[in-house]
């Protein structure tokens, strides 16, 4: 109840402080000259003390690639998915992230790549699941939204519908690195837990807002070192991994899958930062309708909600998964053009990136 009373606590205050502007003199403006994008490459036990100099650096170097390929797209006009699709392209192509090129060993020394994207503005959404061959599952996911009657596919039906649609196919020691490798044979000599060796999760997500007022949200992982049966987290799990709703933002996840799972956590912030957008809604209209006389009926459109309230919401569903014993953290994109970040671990890297000039890219929890 501490969130809900201060988020709305918030979203009125500031409604009250600009007397209903915002939600008309805002609704006159080009909502397409904005963009708003944000990437993750996963988060966890993430501290300089780990990193070498050369390590942060390649790490830091990776995430603006990233992010400046998605950024470029936006800048140029093009769509929410396309930027996300960029991005992520080159973060699976990236070894130093659990995802494409970089995946992690399963218990039997293979790999098995889950992925998944998600458009606002139509939501429909595309997902694959224990791909073994895919070298990019975000191209794969996406050709599931667009050219199949179905939301997920998995295993060797993924495969074959990706042979169908001309992905590429590469051979599953494409995806070999010895430090993934040495992480599953450290974990069975000593009993270890993929917490342990890991200290990390390393999936990949971004999210975005192009200048039409569309938002996409995508996210592509490896899983855990050392899954077995099949395991599938979050990541390909719409609502769970990966949300996007132009109503209310766009979010993709990186962190502990079976509790992101458990809470929904990709829906769950875009559904509260939807009811709180329709709560502030409510108060301006009934608000603009006492200041009209008793008999006028007013109608707003539409309300530009604080960026403390969207990360307090982000907050507040990331202490909900921590309380539970969860790890991980969550990137969003809201209408507003806010582009936020909300972690429970030591760090997360991540980059973000907008049309008012920020862009950044970090690792550690002070940076």
């Amino acid at each position: 109840m501490r969130g809900f009373f201060t988020r709305f606590a918030l979203v009125f205050s500031a409604l009250a402080f600009a007397g209903q502007v915002p939600a008309t003199a805002r609704d006159s403006e080009p909502a397409e000259t904005r963009w708003s994008f944000a990437i993750h490459g996963g988060a966890g036990t993430i501290s300089r003390e780990d990193m070498t100099p050369q390590e942060d650096a390649a790490h830091r170097a990776a995430l603006q690639a990233a992010l400046d390929a998605g950024a470029k797209v936006l800048d140029e006009g093009g769509t929410a998915m396309d930027a996300v699709e960029a991005a992520i392209l080159l973060l699976e192509d990236e070894p130093r992230f659990n995802a494409g090129r970089g995946a992690v060993y399963t218990w039997e020394g293979s790999h098995e790549l889950d992925a998944s994207i998600m458009d606002g503005a139509t939501r429909d959404a595309g997902a694959v699941a224990g791909v073994t061959n895919i070298r990019n599952p975000i191209l794969l996911a996406r050709k599931v939204m667009t050219d199949s009657p179905h939301v997920m596919l998995a295993g060797k039906g993924a495969e074959d519908f990706a042979v169908e649609q001309g992905i590429e196919i590469v051979p599953p020691s494409y995806f070999d690195t010895e430090r993934r490798r040495e992480a599953l044979e450290r974990m069975k000599a000593r009993q270890l837990s993929s917490l342990d060796v890991d200290l990390k999760f390393g999936t990949v997500g971004a999210v975005a807002l192009d200048r039409n007022g569309n938002m996409a949200a995508g996210t592509s992982t490896g899983g855990m070192t050392g899954k077995r049966w099949g395991r599938v987290g979050d990541a390909p799990i719409i609502g769970a991994g990966t949300y996007a709703d132009n109503r209310s933002c766009a979010v993709s996840a990186t962190g502990w899958g079976e509790y992101f799972i458990r809470v929904g956590v990709a829906h769950e912030i875009c559904a509260l930062l939807r009811a709180d957008r329709q709560a502030a809604r409510s108060a301006a209209e009934w608000d603009a309708s006492r200041a009209a006389g008793p008999d006028a009926v007013v109608f707003v459109s539409g309300v530009e909600m604080p960026v403390r309230a969207a990360q307090n919401v982000a907050d507040d569903v990331m202490d909900d998964v921590k309380e539970l014993g969860g790890d991980g953290g969550v990137i969003l994109v809201t209408p507003e053009g806010h582009a936020l970040f909300s972690f429970n671990t030591a760090g997360m890297y991540r980059g973000r990136a907008t049309s008012d000039g920020l862009n950044e890219v970090a690792i550690y929890g002070d940076d």
